[in-house]
């Protein structure tokens, strides 16, 4: 899963309410196949052949040996507990659950599914004469054994179905039972959700009514973390996995989709069909899923298996732009993990209204609906999608073929998918773009670990939910990342693969991926994994340096400065060291940091141009690292990464000196894109030496982000000789970027020149363009532009909400006609009471109506004050998402 809705609204959420973050220190900072099984033993793993068969008791005997971290008692006694701390087991089996067969349809109108389950159960390991079952606000009609009419005895609670089977059956017994049963997932007095997975409804009705002319009526599911037990009955727990058949009965006009293949589609006499879709493989109850809707399907195949990508009809045409490059990454991570992608197709599906970013359902992928564009629009951000079709199918390798056995170990999911956007950005675009994302999504992880965090394997969670975090994402693939630069990558691609051969359709620990790894490197990788996996917190480091003119030794003084309740007092860091003399001839070093405090001395036989701490730059830390302008300048010129020459800047970011400014200008020319934007962010335009590289840039940057900032700031500059070159940007089918950051700079030069022009991009069906031109009509008010809004209003959403509602506000309030500001407060009013458009759109609406009243409260006009003081009163009451509740607070204050 990759949630990409909540960490984007509340980044925007802290924007627009001037909350400043917390942030950190200062930092400078051919494939092989599987083999086939025929058959599938009751824990859902392939029988194997007569010799693998004969290992298996040592296997097993050492899997069950581990070694835990070292436990220091409290010498006094201080801060111990007279309980044990939270832990979060692993679900303990009753019953295997080996298939399960689902027949359903729907009732649109009460937004209800009627079903039939048939599960194959048998007893794990002790006999027993119950089930218990996971079954979530159903109506049970009824419950028999398979081919018998008598009803069995049950217990519900509307949360777990017992039932009683009349007999005791034991582990050689297999049962089938089948029940009848109506799901009612909107029908509860309280939904759950977080801030990853934002509702736990595990069915969805959207746009049922078809009240919503803009919007499609589907059917979506939504199954992690224990959600699917709202539409079927099932052992809905990670560590659970089964064989599976879906029954699928729809109105004529929509598609389904499900896991596994389609076998059949029977067409059925009332204007409905009936689709099967069977998975013949094992995996968990909570990656089963259906979509439902009517779809242009786009197909494709890769090594003999269909890939099919479902969109809405209007954007067929950009189908494989929508989810890029899945053919030749499902090629990429078959033969980089040497196990050819296992599952029997892989398809990928948009829906609306999605509770989270996307979701790895075994062979059949769910996105949310940001992923949906045009090829020009993604011209602008092509790499989101490419980083998350590359996270769900890696998950496709760990989470659905080797899945945690919690959701304490949830980073053996999500941290490798995590890891999966890293080393498809290094395959396609070079290490520089990949170490540019790893750096942001440390950065990510370190924002949230403030007060040391938790460890990664975190049995102590409140919530399995809070487990979707910084941790298990970012941290598990920074780990991953520093794991592979322990070990090499041989060593590291290697031991993936036997933990994959070792564990393919099953669920793991943390321990098991310890094990793979020590089978291929020989190396005790406890102290590893006990600080980083099941350690809390990361290093905090302070870099000095120092030069001994008369023993010609250099030396670099690490001291670790992290604090934090579960934080280790020292880590153990193997690091490089780069030492480079003034010719920019390197040598390297190894050390390993075992102190608090470690200084560590080199022979030179002249003082050191630059010494480089951390050399390949893969350690997960917060530090000050101390040079001087000159080697600041030399690490820009001469070290090899893209984070030396980020780390660079950064340290000369204050720094006015000339050899400062000349490492910016020189920025400008950089290979990285990055490094190149961060430069024009540098610059001084009043320099010639800049200007015309700026302007340069400008005209013919391949990046478009990059090429619009070089317009925008030539807009700032004030001179119209730069207006041809600037309309430039307006012209043909160029990114928005560009064109949002062309008329930008022209209304800067001559506004009435921007004004005309923007006339001919009103009609743009993107919202790409709708926060330039509410700018442009805010700045520049005119009755004539107010259609413009209205027009606009129904439909804009996500990131172009926010600029989209500012900027009408300020439109209403600078023209100032009373009427006309009511009006749009009854507009906005009807967003933000409209708990079925997005949270974007509604916070963004709420806000402008906070802002109004601030322009009233200036303006003197108390009663104004008070009728949207209580406007904004009456949408935070009825308002159901406890983060918006959270941020309308913040409009209660003058």
């Amino acid at each position: 899963m990759r949630n990409l809705l909540m960490p984007a609204l509340i980044a925007i959420f802290a924007i627009y309410t001037a909350c400043t973050p917390k942030t950190g220190s200062s930092t400078a900072a051919t494939p092989v196949n599987p083999d086939e099984p025929a058959v599938w033993d009751s824990m859902g793993k392939p029988l194997v052949g007569e010799e693998e068969m004969e290992e298996a008791p040592d296997e097993a005997l050492e899997y069950a040996i581990t070694d835990a971290a070292d436990v220091m008692p409290d010498d006094e006694g201080e801060g111990m507990s007279d309980t044990l701390p939270p832990y979060n087991p692993s679900h303990t089996f009753e019953h295997d659950l080996i298939h399960t067969k689902i027949e359903i349809s729907f009732d649109w109108a009460q937004k209800r599914a009627n079903g039939k389950a048939t599960l194959t159960l048998r007893p794990w390991f002790y006999a027993t004469d119950k089930v218990t079952l996971d079954a979530k606000n159903f109506d049970i009609k009824s419950v028999t054994f398979e081919g018998k009419s008598e009803q069995l005895k049950y217990d519900y609670d509307n949360e777990q179905l017992i039932v009683h089977l009349g007999k005791t059956f034991t582990r050689n017994d297999e049962f089938k039972l089948v029940i009848s049963y109506t799901a009612k997932p909107d029908e509860r007095e309280s939904f759950g959700g977080s801030a990853a997975i934002t509702q736990d409804k595990g069915l969805y009705f959207i746009n049922a009514e078809g009240a919503d002319p803009d919007k499609p009526r589907q059917i979506w599911t939504q199954g992690e973390t224990e959600s699917n037990s709202f539409w079927f009955p099932t052992v809905d727990k990670p560590n659970e996995r089964c064989t599976q058949e879906m029954y699928i009965t729809v109105d004529d006009k929509y598609k389904t989709l499900s896991n596994g293949v389609l076998v059949s589609s029977k067409k059925n006499a009332d204007g409905t069909h009936t689709d099967y879709w069977k998975m013949d493989k094992p995996h968990a109850p909570y990656l089963f899923m259906m979509a439902i809707g009517e779809y242009a399907v786009v197909k494709d195949k890769w090594r003999g298996i269909d890939v099919d990508y479902y969109v809405e009809p209007k954007y067929e045409a950009y189908a494989r732009d929508i989810y890029p490059y899945t053919t030749e990454m499902l090629e990429f991570f078959s033969q980089k993990l040497g196990y050819q992608y296992p599952w029997s197709k892989f398809s990928q599906v948009v829906v609306r209204d999605y509770v989270s970013g996307a979701m790895e359902n075994t062979t059949a992928v769910i996105f949310g609906e940001f992923m949906q564009k045009t090829k020009r629009e993604l011209l602008d951000d092509h790499l989101t999608n490419e980083k998350v079709v590359a996270h769900e199918m890696f998950h496709h390798w760990f989470g659905d073929l080797v899945t945690t056995e919690s959701w304490a170990n949830l980073t053996l999911n999500e941290g490798f998918a995590n890891y999966s956007e890293y080393l498809w950005l290094e395959h396609k675009y070079g290490r520089d773009e990949a170490d540019f994302h790893e750096m942001q999504e440390q950065q990510g992880y370190i924002f949230s670990a403030g007060d040391g965090g938790h460890p990664l394997i975190n049995f102590g969670y409140a919530e399995r939910e809070s487990m979707f975090d910084a941790h298990s994402y970012n941290k598990g693939g920074a780990t991953l990342n520093m794991l592979r630069q322990q070990v090499g990558d041989e060593a590291f691609f290697a031991s993936l693969q036997r933990y994959l051969k070792k564990n393919e359709f099953s669920d793991v620990e943390a321990h098991e991926l310890r094990l793979a790894f020590e089978d291929v490197t020989g190396q005790d990788l406890n102290w590893f994994f006990n600080q980083w996996f099941f350690g809390a917190g990361h290093p905090d480091l302070d870099i000095t340096y120092d030069w001994d003119e008369a023993a010609h030794q250099a030396s670099v003084t690490i001291e670790q400065k992290q604090s934090g309740k579960e934080v280790a007092h020292v880590f153990d860091l193997p690091l490089n060291v780069d030492i480079y003399d003034a010719d920019g001839k390197v040598r390297r070093e190894n050390i390993r940091v075992t102190k608090r405090k470690q200084t560590f001395t080199f022979d030179a036989a002249a003082k050191p141009a630059l010494i480089n701490t951390d050399a390949d730059k893969a350690l997960l830390c917060e530090k000050s690292d101390h040079h001087t302008t000159e080697e600041w300048a030399f690490m820009y010129r001469n070290a090899p990464r893209f984070r030396d020459r980020y780390e660079a800047m950064e340290g000369l970011k204050k720094d006015k000196s000339e050899l400062a400014k000349q490492v910016n200008i020189d920025a400008l020319q950089d290979k990285f894109w990055v490094m190149r934007q961060k430069a024009l962010n540098r610059v001084d335009p009043s320099d010639p030496a800049a200007l015309a590289a700026i302007a340069k840039i400008a005209e013919s940057d391949p990046e478009p982000s990059v090429r619009a900032t070089a317009i925008e700031a030539l807009g700032e500059t004030g001179d119209k000789q730069y207006i041809p070159l600037i309309t430039k940007g307006l012209s043909g089918e160029q990114a928005y970027s560009i064109v949002s950051a062309s008329l930008s700079a022209l209304t800067k030069l001559d506004p009435k020149a921007a004004v005309d022009a923007s006339k001919g991009l009103e009609n743009d069906d993107s919202d790409a363009l709708t926060g330039t031109l509410s700018e442009l009509y805010a700045q520049h008010p005119d009755r004539a532009n107010l259609s413009f809004f209205e027009k606009r209003m129904g439909k804009v959403d996500y990131m172009a909400a926010f600029s989209f509602f500012d900027n009408y506000q300020k439109f209403l309030t600078a023209i100032g006609d009373p009427a006309l500001i009511d009006q749009g407060v009854d507009n906005l009013k009807a967003i933000s009471f409209n708990l079925g458009t997005s949270q974007f759109r509604r916070f963004a609406a709420t806000k402008a109506i906070a802002d109004i009243r601030n322009y009233y409260r200036e303006n003197g006009n108390d009663a104004k004050v008070e009728t949207l003081q209580g406007v904004l009163a009456e949408i935070k009451e009825k308002e159901t998402d406890s983060t918006l509740k959270l941020y309308y607070n913040m409009f209660d204050t003058p």
